[in-house]
């Protein structure tokens, strides 16, 4: 089953190729620079798998991007207004989670992302996605646990954190309802 919506799995594994080659580096250089394993990484790339959160935020680390910035240039969109109806939305084949790129733009330092948790739903995202970006989220309903470097804030409707130094992060969904936050960030 495709997890993506649309055909944005096949825009992603393209941008993925064109990212590496743009840089001049084969499978083996984006496997030490992002963890990933080259086999991973080419089946990603031929769009026979589709990659986890967690996985396509370190590619994107390796790429020196957001996880957003990643998607936005697989969804080569370049309007200033964020239409509800054109905001790329990407399911995590992993947790089920549905991310929703809400703002982002090339040229402008801010970003917004909705997440729509399901019960019981899990994400870690390494260190590595949090260099050089400044994160805050926004829990709009549910409950959410994020653990962020050891330190466990469990957070309820209308609560916000301020994320700190770049550490291992973990999303949690530990109740037995839906949660929804939206991730605010900025580059620094």
């Amino acid at each position: 089953m495709d997890t993506f919506v649309d055909d944005a799995g096949l825009r992603l594994a393209v941008r993925l190729r064109l990212e590496r080659e743009a840089r001049g580096w084969s499978l083996s250089d984006l496997a030490e620079r992002s963890g990933v394993s080259k086999a991973a990484i080419s089946k990603i790339e031929r769009g026979e798998t589709s990659p986890t959160a967690a996985l396509l935020a370190r590619l994107a680390a390796a790429f020196d991007l957001t996880l957003a910035g990643l998607l936005l240039r697989a969804e080569n969109n370049g309007e200033r207004v964020s239409r509800a109806a054109d905001q790329p939305l990407w399911r995590d084949p992993a947790t089920g989670y549905l991310r929703r790129q809400v703002f982002m733009q090339p040229d402008h330092p801010v970003e917004l992302v909705r997440v729509d948790m399901p019960p019981g739903g899990r994400v870690e995202m390494p260190a590595s996605s949090y260099a050089r970006i400044r994160q805050v989220v926004w829990v709009l309903e549910g409950e959410m646990t994020l653990t962020e470097g050891g330190t466990r804030h469990v957070l309820a409707a209308g609560d916000g954190l301020g994320f700190g130094p770049p550490s291992d992060v973990v999303f949690e969904n530990a109740s037995t309802a839906p949660a929804a936050y939206v991730v605010a960030l900025a580059r620094s």
